[in-house]
């Protein structure tokens, strides 16, 4: 969580960022300390506090404080545990297993639940709707966004999911007010997910991005009506390609479904209990 405060201090204002400071030199403190103490000792004002925890995707200082104390105060160290060229199968399936671990608990403890309900909203409004909801991704992304779109389209809702540039970009041009576009990124830098962005939103889309804090990508997130869902974790991608990572991105698409799919609620059960009923008949017997 501290690491993706200072991805994202240079985009703070400058209030907001002494705040920010406050908190990257002793976080503990951070989360143990009342409003109007933080405001002094960052020479601001309350509201000012308040403000820089909701520009970092939190509900306010409460829900920020929460999930700050439970991020320093957890157990499990959020260590890469970098494989060696002599490691036995057997130190591969701990140093694999234990660094999916660490980090699926500290997105438990760092993902904003003020930004997952805005885009579980705008998501949910699009199915109610009959409005779009494309995936967008390329790579790795793109074998997520395919995972989305084949959740989502259970849920009787229209969706797509896109992984070549060209096809994101007319995809996005034919976006209107009220779709979404859903963009999938590791790095948060390719520039056909930037594009695809960018006409998204000029097209008055709702966008959500799925993506590390501090990138390009992020920084398209910032504008109204707009959702950021960072993504952070360090991996050493000039050896191995991305892992936890996917990891991470498929946990937040899951988060995404569950939401919507509850919110949807009663008209999705016929729907999903046929759905089994078919594919059970399909089986063949033992």
């Amino acid at each position: 969580m501290v690491e993706r405060i200072k991805a994202a201090l240079p985009a703070l204002p400058p209030a907001e960022q002494r705040v920010a400071k406050l908190l990257i030199a002793d976080a503990r403190a951070f989360a143990s300390l009342p409003v109007s103490e933080l405001a002094d000792r960052a020479h601001v004002s309350k509201p000012t506090v308040v403000r820089f925890c909701r520009s970092v995707g939190y509900d306010g200082l409460a829900d920020f404080k929460l999930k700050l104390a439970g991020s320093v105060n957890e157990g499990v160290p959020f260590v890469h545990r970098a494989v060696d060229e002599d490691d036995k199968p057997g130190d591969l399936i701990v140093k694999v297993v234990d660094n999916a671990v660490a980090a699926l608990l500290h997105y438990r403890n760092d993902a904003a639940s003020h930004a997952f309900d805005r885009a579980i909203t705008a998501l949910v409004e699009a199915g109610r709707n009959g409005h779009r909801i494309e995936f967008y991704g390329v790579g790795n992304s793109g074998i997520v966004a395919q995972d989305a779109q084949h959740k989502f389209f259970r849920l009787g809702v229209n969706t797509a999911a896109c992984s070549d540039g060209h096809v994101q970009l007319m995809s996005a041009t034919m976006l209107k007010p009220g779709d979404c576009a859903v963009i999938i990124s590791n790095s948060g830098r390719s520039r056909d997910l930037l594009d695809a962005a960018e006409i998204a939103r000029k097209k008055g889309a709702t966008t959500i991005i799925i993506t590390a804090s501090g990138s390009p990508l992020a920084a398209l997130a910032q504008s109204p009506g707009q959702v950021l869902l960072a993504v952070d974790h360090p991996e050493d991608f000039d050896r191995y390609s991305p892992m936890v990572s996917r990891l991470l991105h498929l946990i937040a698409i899951d988060i995404l479904t569950t939401g919507v799919a509850l919110q949807l609620g009663q008209d999705l059960r016929p729907v999903l209990q046929e759905i089994k009923r078919n594919l059970r008949s399909k089986r063949y017997a033992a």
